[in-house]
């Protein structure tokens, strides 16, 4: 049996981030996460710069499904973004992606202001498996919120059952 593999053209796809209309960016941006092309990369990262929140984070989730280390660097940049929401899924792209060049980065959001960004770096300090991250989740048995404390607990059962 001979599988033939039809390479998709994602040019159109790439344009389209740059179109006006928020709409039109965040679908190419979907469109490009789900296509299995990894040189969406560099495009997307470039598009990690959108104006519009909703955009940025469209884009990190698309650089998220696509699973390439090479997307760290701009996801890095997105871990200190204003918006929460775009904070939030560079969280969940770095858990996808698993790349330890992450566990500083995501050590310095233990102590973000929002409760969901705390617990979603627990959650994926504890996946990457980097021992370094023991201690500063340490710290957040003191935390105010149940959630945190105990993501930052459940962090830490992982990271030690993995020495």
């Amino acid at each position: 049996m001979i599988f033939l593999i039809y390479r998709v053209d994602i040019s159109p796809l790439i344009a389209a981030l740059r179109d006006p209309t928020i709409k039109k960016r965040r679908a190419a941006a979907t469109q490009l996460g789900k296509s299995g092309n990894l040189s969406a990369i560099p495009p997307l990262i470039e598009a990690l710069s959108d104006t519009h929140p909703l955009v940025r984070s469209e884009v990190v989730q698309a650089l998220g499904r696509l699973g390439d280390s090479s997307a760290v660097p701009g996801l890095i940049v997105s871990l200190e973004d204003t918006d929460v929401e775009v904070r939030a899924a560079a969280i969940a792209a770095m858990g996808k992606i698993k790349d330890r060049e992450a566990v500083d980065p995501l050590i310095r959001l233990l102590r973000d202001k929002e409760i969901i960004i705390r617990i979603g770096a627990a959650e994926v300090l504890g996946k990457l498996g980097d021992r370094r991250a023991i201690e500063p989740l340490k710290n957040l048995g003191h935390d105010p919120f149940s959630d945190v404390r105990e993501a930052a607990a459940s962090a830490i059962r992982k990271l030690q059952v993995r020495s």
